[in-house]
């Protein structure tokens, strides 16, 4: 198997980014995947930062608040939250996620 192109999802290190939020990170060289499992009634806080980031649910409902305005996200509606938009988030149950960054998040590769 090439390993510069095919990779093991299960040797990817799992770590608690903010209480409650466990992600699998997979950098590229333009951008940061994170596959996060986050427990029902954990939050982040209001934040920002340069990168676009796309959010997708596989599994449950997560409530994102962009520009204090709260919306519920589902395996059917997804977000694109401008890069520098004031945005937090809440887990409304248990649940999975797909957010995806650009350009790459240099500060979640020191975790």
């Amino acid at each position: 198997m090439d390993t510069s192109i095919f990779h093991h999802f299960d040797d990817i290190e799992t770590k608690e980014i903010a209480p409650g939020f466990f992600s699998k990170l997979i950098h590229t060289e333009t951008n940061t995947v994170n596959f996060i499992e986050v427990k029902a009634g954990c939050s982040v806080p209001r934040h920002r930062h340069i990168h676009e980031q796309c959010s997708f649910v596989i599994e449950g409902e997560f409530e994102l608040t962009v520009n204090d305005i709260p919306q519920l996200l589902n395996t059917g509606l997804f977000a694109i939250v401008p890069s520098n938009v004031w945005h937090s988030g809440k887990a409304i149950t248990n649940c999975r996620l797909i957010d995806l960054f650009s350009p790459v998040r240099e500060d979640y590769k020191n975790l």
